[in-house]
């Protein structure tokens, strides 16, 4: 633990936080500056308040150099909303009058998930976040950032954050860093960069952030109608996580484009170049790729490792998902990548057979070539197959949710992998925003596959994933596009209630009731059923109360007859809501192991 020994930061992975910090810090983040250290070394007195997170400006920060990071940053629960009704692709195809698998083989699409109009960014947005709360037992006052990664503008000014902001009242609890942020299909994924920075750096006060990535895909009539889809996703973000940001991982390529843009903002449909679109993001596949392999050398060949890194060195990898057909195709062209930079390739045998012919091609003139393509999705269908392929499940029935996509993919790829076979794991992760802007990053799987580990309670929360697609209401296609036509003639409609049913929605989702004169949204909220809780930190205090007598940083004294909220209580009977160390607090699982020891290192030289 970071606050065992000076030394301790540099086994941690390195980084300037105060030895308090780290999971001493984690758990008490209701007064994050306990015990605080005085321009002398020593201790200061102990802050006298419990609710003041004020305190939390005067904490040392990154910028100090004596501690360590917070360590192992990550995505800790991840929860997803997609509407209740869906068109059959095949379907889709017949009403449309174009030949049979245009849309299931040629695209790769099953079904397309779709909202009616009373459906809208912002319900969207509120549906997912308050089920990320509701089903992992969290406080609204846990929660210190929360960004929303979305293209789907509404309004050109007021963010699709202070619409959940009501989500806060409650609690009082308005301090909460982030806004919107639009890139195409990127905000996400810069919203999650964006997020762990914050848990990195000098502004950090101990409580979580939240990701929210949300869209409604959809296309004019035509050949582009089939790519849309519709979905939100929710990730919490914070220290110890099950799936690790990979550090100084992560290769990024940013261009001027116009493959894909909105420049009409009176209505949903973009202006699309879909030969120029799927160019512009293979090209940037290539050079995010290239520049996450440099990286990972670099750091293999500090720590004394000499090879080149390759797609065997990703578990699983996942993309952004315009089309399925898209990703197969994606998976090849890495494929290529490691071909044109493998010194001397087997072409007799092997992965390579076969392949001698496209030695010498330059990735740059291949973006049009059939041939290439052909051959290295060929060459790469066993990779696919079992890297990719599991991830696909929400993009194939549910099409393309824009900023959660990748991140859906992700949601699918938990959802039916076992804790033991994600363990220890790499997952390599391309997100692509039209415009453009592309990162290719991974995610560390955590090591701790146990029964009820932070990794089995994420994959568990996402378990119901296939039953609640299978749970949708299939829609005939002429009724979907007498719905899309609802939508677009409503679109920016003042004074009007939008057509639609609660019969249409999962049990708990946000819909909006009206739009008024001054083009103000309100919502309503159809009646939840029971939530399936997976709890994030559902479980009992792991501090035992007998630890001799200490002095409690706020002043309180404990005995061996237990503390003043969990006295009498043994070991891991204590509720987590009165932990004893800050009193009422989120719930935030078992402390982990080495924590009582840590404290009792650090505190009986004060308290003798």
């Amino acid at each position: 633990m970071v606050f065992f020994a000076p030394g301790a930061a540099a086994r941690d992975g390195g980084g300037p936080l105060p030895r308090w910090h780290g999971w001493w810090w984690h758990h008490s983040r209701s007064c994050p500056l306990l015990p605080p250290q005085d321009s002398r070394g020593g201790h200061a007195a102990p802050c006298t308040s419990r609710s003041d997170r004020s305190c939390a400006s005067r904490a040392p920060g990154l910028s100090a150099g004596t501690g360590a990071w917070p360590k192992d940053v990550g995505i800790l629960a991840l929860e997803v909303y997609f509407p209740a009704q869906y068109v059959e692709q095949e379907e889709l195809e017949r009403y449309d009058g174009v030949e049979a698998g245009k849309y299931t083989r040629g695209l790769g699409q099953q079904q397309m998930g779709f909202c009616a109009a009373h459906e809208d960014i912002n319900s969207l947005c509120l549906t997912v976040v308050q089920r990320l709360v509701e089903r992992g037992r969290l406080s609204w006052d846990a929660i210190g950032r929360l960004e929303v990664g979305t293209e789907t503008v509404i309004d050109k000014s007021k963010a699709v954050k202070t619409v959940l902001m009501q989500l806060f009242h409650d609690s009082g609890n308005t301090d909460v860093e982030g806004i919107d942020t639009t890139n195409a299909c990127y905000g996400g994924t810069a919203s999650l960069f964006n997020a762990a920075a914050w848990v990195e750096s000098s502004a950090w006060d101990g409580r979580y952030a939240v990701v929210v990535c949300g869209d409604i895909a959809v296309y004019a009539t035509g050949n582009a109608r089939p790519t849309g889809g519709a979905g939100a996703i929710a990730m919490l973000v914070g220290p110890n996580a099950p799936l690790v940001l990979e550090r100084g991982l992560r290769g990024t390529h940013m261009e001027h484009a116009y493959d894909f843009y909105k420049p009409d903002l009176s209505s949903e449909y973009p202006v699309v170049d879909g030969q120029l679109s799927i160019q512009c993001y293979l090209r940037a596949l290539d050079r995010c790729y290239a520049v996450y392999r440099r990286k990972a050398e670099s750091q293999w060949q500090q720590a004394g490792i000499q090879r080149p890194f390759t797609l065997d060195d990703f578990k699983f990898i996942i993309f952004h998902t315009p089309f399925c057909k898209l990703v197969q195709k994606s998976v090849g062209r890495l494929l290529l990548n490691d071909f044109l930079a493998t010194p001397n390739p087997d072409t007799a045998t092997g992965l390579y057979k076969g392949l001698q012919p496209f030695r010498g091609v330059k990735l740059e003139d291949t973006y049009t070539s059939k041939e290439v393509e052909k051959a290295f999705q060929a060459a790469s269908q066993d990779i696919f197959n079992k890297k990719t392929k599991p991830s696909l499940l929400l993009s194939s029935r549910n099409g393309n949710m824009y900023t959660p996509s990748m991140y859906g993919c992700l949601a699918s790829l938990l959802a039916q992998s076992s804790a033991r076979d994600l363990a220890g794991s790499r997952i390599g992760a391309f997100s692509y925003g039209s415009g453009l802007a592309a990162s290719m990053f991974s995610l560390r799987v955590s090591q701790d596959a146990a029964p009820g580990s932070p990794l089995d309670k994420l994959i568990s929360s996402l378990a119901d994933l296939p039953a609640r697609l299978d749970a949708r209401k299939r829609v005939a296609p002429q009724d979907f596009a007498e719905i899309m036509k609802q939508r677009e003639e409503t679109h920016h409609l003042a004074d009007h209630a939008p057509h639609g049913s609660q019969a249409d929605l999962f049990p708990g989702t946000w819909y909006l009731t009206r739009v008024d004169a001054k083009y103000r949204r309100e919502y309503a909220r159809k009646p939840p059923s029971k939530p399936q809780l997976w709890g994030l930190g559902v479980g009992r205090c792991h501090f035992p109360c007998d630890i001799g007598k200490l002095k409690h940083p706020h002043g309180k004294t404990q005995g061996t007859g237990g503390c003043r909220r969990c006295r009498g209580s043994q070991e891991g009977s204590a509720p987590l809501e009165h932990c004893l160390l800050s009193g009422p607090r989120p719930r935030m699982g078992p402390w982990p192991e080495g924590t009582l020891a840590g404290l009792q290192q650090l505190w009986r030289p004060l308290h003798p």
